[in-house]
């Protein structure tokens, strides 16, 4: 179990992204995916408001409402959940109004009392920042959130928003949701993991396995022919510096019995400040990879070795 931030939350030390459930699995397929999680031993899940809007016939909030119904439906002990705001079709942005109608949408499609970990999506400069820190800290005073976090903020934006929060006395950050992983590394590295470390905030990074690119499916540099959802992702890292670092991946992974999927995740699980990486699962065949990575643990020299192979990878947004 890992802790998140300064909060009272510990949680199996991987998330499961929830942006597949009503996209790329449906109802059943969601269900099966979360109960095969659960029963391995997770208990934090990740979603957002927004999930799946972009998919045709949806208009946001699937995501939640398919883990509410399996939540209700279940009724699993210590689960953790996190979702996120200012993405919704019907809840754009972070004023104070809409952060608070947001929330109380979000609750009521997860059918929880309190959302346990609750995100700032993207960055709202239209709105002035402390009207958005001080709404999140409402709701943390009224109980309709655990605990407050950010994702995709620059480290400035990061230090701003801690800085408002202490000096109207309610509660900050206690994690920040980069995208992080072994070909996306230097913006992390170079400005959010200081940032946290100065804050006492912990890392949940997302697009943990480039888009399936470090799960090893992509074996040459002719991966731009793939045409699935994610394909399309994962190609722009099939180049001949992203295969010699699944090349290590398999290498290193090989070592352990393990997976190249659970070796990647093996090494952020490695990298200073990070706690949970989210990755996701559209099929009960594709969780044990997920649960393993949260479990193994990589030797100094392979976490080097692999830090060696992947440093100079250019950032891709």
């Amino acid at each position: 179990m890992t802790r998140i931030g300064t909060s009272d939350l510990n949680v199996f030390p991987l998330s499961l992204g929830g942006n597949v459930f009503g996209w790329t699995a449906d109802r059943d397929a969601s269900f099966a995916v979360l109960d095969a999680f659960v029963a391995g031993g997770g208990d934090f899940l990740d979603t957002a408001d927004s999930y799946s809007s972009w998919v045709p016939g949806n208009s946001g909030g699937e995501s939640e409402t398919i883990i509410g119904e399996w939540l209700a439906s279940r009724r699993p002990s210590d689960v953790v959940v996190a979702t996120k705001v200012s993405q919704h079709p019907d809840f754009r942005g972070l004023s104070g109004a809409n952060v608070r109608k947001a929330a109380e949408a979000s609750l009521a499609r997860l059918g929880v009392d309190a959302i346990d970990l609750y995100y700032a999506h993207f960055d709202d400069e239209s709105v002035p920042l402390e009207e958005t820190v001080a709404a999140f800290g409402q709701l943390v005073t009224d109980g309709l959130v655990g605990h407050v976090a950010v994702s995709n903020y620059t480290a400035e934006r990061i230090r701003e928003w801690v800085g408002i929060a202490d000096r109207l006395g309610v509660a900050r950050p206690v994690a920040v949701q980069p995208h992080y992983n072994l070909v996306h590394r230097n913006v992390v590295e170079e400005t959010i993991i200081p940032v946290a470390q100065e804050f006492g905030l912990v890392l949940v990074p997302y697009y943990s396995l480039a888009s399936g690119f470090l799960t090893g499916k992509y074996r040459s540099t002719d991966a731009a022919g793939q045409e699935s959802p994610r394909a399309q992702g994962a190609a722009k890292y099939a180049t001949d510096a992203g295969l010699r670092i699944i090349d290590a991946l398999e290498e290193i992974g090989q070592n352990h019995g393990a997976s190249i999927a659970a070796t990647s995740l093996a090494w952020l699980r490695a990298q200073p400040t990070v706690a949970a990486p989210i990755a996701s699962a559209r099929t009960v065949e594709q969780v044990p990879d997920l649960l393993a990575g949260a479990r193994l643990e990589l030797t100094a020299d392979e976490v080097e070795q692999l830090n060696r192979v992947s440093e100079w990878t250019p950032a891709q947004a």
